[in-house]
């Protein structure tokens, strides 16, 4: 049975940091490019991390910098290091292979605020 769970967020400051964690069973991701995405209030998920089977790491304009994507295999797990945070990265982040191709995850919050 395939899952994803997302796990590790919360409520921070702005400059501050979170790691987020995306455990799947099911299958091996290592196999698969995967992503993360965030679903603002009021807008459309949007992938803003990847990473490719072979390791290799994209992140949109919006979080270079600032925001880290990694992969522990024996783990079969996903992380999204955030730091830096801004009120505008406040948004359900949620994990899944760069097509959506997975069921969705419950996601986690992130709350950016003073």
């Amino acid at each position: 049975q395939v899952q994803l769970v997302e796990s590790g967020g919360g409520l921070v400051q702005p400059g501050g940091s979170l790691r987020l964690s995306c455990t799947a069973s099911g299958f091996i991701v290592r196999l698969y490019t995967m992503g993360w995405y965030r679903q603002a209030p009021g807008k459309q998920r949007e992938l803003v991390a990847r990473i490719s089977s072979g390791g290799f790491a994209t992140l949109v304009d919006s979080v270079k910098g600032r925001f880290t994507i990694s992969r522990d295999n024996a783990k079969n797990t996903v992380y999204l290091q955030m730091n830096s945070l801004k009120p505008e990265d406040t948004a359900v982040y949620y994990c899944n292979d760069v097509y959506g191709g997975f069921s969705w995850g419950q996601g986690t919050q992130v709350t950016v605020s003073s």
